[in-house]
C-alpha cells in the first residue's frame, strides 16, 4: 500500500508538471525553431544583398554571421522568458564568467580584436599578396583569430591576427615585384642591352602591363656594367613567370651578340688623385 501511495503521488506530481509546463516547454521549443529559421533566412538574405553590391567576401560573411547570432540570441531570450525563467541572474553570471575568461584568454581575445580590426578596416582582402614580419604569401583565409597565407612553394602559414595588427606589413595586392640583374662587358652598348631586355619583357603575357617594366644601368663594376630590371608578376605564378622572363632575356641578348658577364655590383672606387 505504501508503494502504491508513493506511485500515486509521483503520478500526481508528473501530471501537474505536464499540465502546468508542457505548453510552456512546447512554446519555447517552437520559438527556438522559428528563431533558427529566421536567423538562417536573415543570414542568406544579407549574403545575397552584399554579393549584389560586390562587397568583400570576408566582411560579408562576418556581417551575416553576426546578424544570425543576434537573431538567435533574441529568440533564445524570448524562449527563456516563455518558460518563466528570469534572465537577469543568468546575464550577471555570464558577465562574471566573461570577466574571468577574459583574464584567462587574453591572447585569444587580442586575436579576436585584431581580427575585427582587419575585417572591418579592410587592411587586406582574400587573394592579396602581403608580407608581414618574415612571412609572405597570398591571403587564403581571414578569420577572427588567424590569417592563413599560401607561400610560393604551396605551404600554408597561419599567423595570429595580433601579430599582424600593429606591425608594418606590405600589400602588393595580386602581383609581386620581380627584380633581376645581368652584367655586360665594357665596350658593349648598355643602352642596346636595356632595350633588348625591355623588348623581351614586353613579349611575356604574364608580365603586368598595368605597372610598366623598368630596366637600366645600376652600377659600374671593375669588369662589367650591371644592368637591373624590374617588373610585376602574378603572385600565383611568381616562379613560372620569373623563369620564363629570364629565358626570354637570355635568348634576346645572346642572339643579338651581347657579351654577357656575371653582374658585378662592386662600384668603382675613386683613386687618391680623384680619377
Amino acid at each position: 500500500m505504501e508503494q502504491l501511495n508513493t506511485l500515486s503521488q509521483v503520478y500526481v506530481v508528473l501530471t501537474d508538471f505536464v499540465v502546468k509546463y508542457a505548453l510552456q516547454v512546447l512554446g519555447a521549443a517552437v520559438v527556438l525553431l522559428v528563431g533558427l529559421l529566421v536567423a538562417g533566412m536573415a543570414q542568406r538574405a544579407l549574403l545575397r544583398t552584399q554579393a549584389r553590391r560586390q562587397m568583400d567576401p570576408t566582411l560579408s560573411q562576418f556581417i551575416a554571421s553576426a546578424a544570425r547570432l543576434v537573431v538567435l540570441t533574441l529568440f533564445a531570450l524570448i524562449a527563456l522568458s516563455n518558460l518563466g525563467i528570469s534572465i537577469a541572474p543568468m546575464l550577471a553570471a555570464v558577465g562574471g564568467m566573461a570577466v574571468g575568461a577574459g583574464f584567462a584568454l587574453q591572447g585569444l581575445a587580442s586575436n579576436y580584436g585584431a581580427g575585427l580590426s582587419i575585417i572591418l578596416g579592410r587592411l587586406f582582402r582574400l587573394g592579396d599578396t602581403i608580407k608581414v614580419m618574415d612571412c609572405a604569401g597570398i591571403v587564403e583565409e581571414i578569420t577572427l583569430s588567424t590569417t592563413r597565407l599560401k607561400t610560393d612553394d604551396g605551404a600554408s602559414v597561419i599567423i595570429p591576427n595580433r601579430k599582424i595588427v600593429g606591425e608594418v606589413h606590405s600589400n602588393s595586392y595580386h602581383h609581386r615585384v620581380v627584380t633581376g640583374s645581368i652584367g655586360v662587358r665594357y665596350g658593349s652598348d648598355p643602352q642596346r642591352a636595356v632595350g633588348l631586355i625591355l623588348g623581351a619583357l614586353s613579349t611575356q603575357a604574364e608580365v603586368s602591363m598595368e605597372h610598366p617594366a623598368q630596366a637600366g644601368i645600376e652600377s659600374f663594376g671593375p669588369e662589367t656594367i650591371a644592368i637591373t630590371y624590374r617588373y610585376w608578376a602574378p603572385s600565383g605564378r611568381y616562379f613560372q613567370t620569373r623563369h620564363a622572363v629570364n629565358s626570354a632575356i637570355y635568348v634576346a641578348l645572346t642572339e643579338a651578340g651581347v657579351d654577357l658577364r656575371p653582374a658585378d655590383r662592386r662600384r668603382l672606387q675613386p683613386t687618391p688623385d680623384g680619377t
